[in-house]
């Protein structure tokens, strides 16, 4: 497992707190067969891996799509949507879903009796879901302004980036116990 390279501690206690409520009720899920310990072990994994991915994925590209001129294009799987009208949804709804995630990430990790914010992974979960916010910020502010459509879409790849070594550090975890 790679070591957080963010100084996590000062949250460290009242993460805890939150994520000991819930402990309990995946505990007993373990207990009574309920849940699978595969489940309980890869299931946050499986999960955010198909957010990420699809969502994520399909997003990046219809911001692309828009940046490059065709915002105005109903590309398929977009509902009947513009490629303009979709992004904002598709993007914000990854990030609820990240949000959400992360929770059950922490508390998967827990009830394993592993240790919370001390792996990489915990410390690009905040860089990821920061950079979310930003893109959603500077989405909603840019206007017309052509610097701010260029810094939305070189930071939203960048962003993905950052994920996908979110990713891979999941991995790594995940598979160091």
């Amino acid at each position: 497992m790679s070591a957080a390279f963010l100084a996590l501690d000062a949250i460290e206690p009242a993460v805890s707190a939150y994520v000991g409520i819930w402990t309990p009720l995946f505990d007993a899920a373990k207990a009574s067969g309920l849940a699978p310990e595969f489940l309980l072990h890869w299931g946050h994994g499986a999960a955010m891996g198909m957010v990420l991915t699809t969502m994520g994925g399909y997003g990046t590209f219809l911001g692309w799509a828009t940046r490059l001129g065709n915002g105005d294009v109903e590309y398929p799987l977009t509902l009947g949507d513009t490629a303009r009208e979709i992004h904002p949804k598709l993007m914000g709804g990854a990030l609820f879903f990240f949000l959400l995630g992360g929770q059950g990430g922490l508390v998967l990790l827990a009830s394993a009796g592993q240790p919370i914010l001390q792996s990489a992974h915990s410390s690009t979960a905040i860089i990821g879901i920061g950079l979310l916010l930003a893109q959603a910020i500077l989405g909603f502010t840019m206007g017309g302004s052509e610097l701010g459509r260029s810094a939305h879409a070189y930071l939203g790849s960048a962003t993905m980036l950052a994920l996908f070594a979110h990713a891979y550090y999941g991995l790594a975890l995940g598979g160091s116990f």
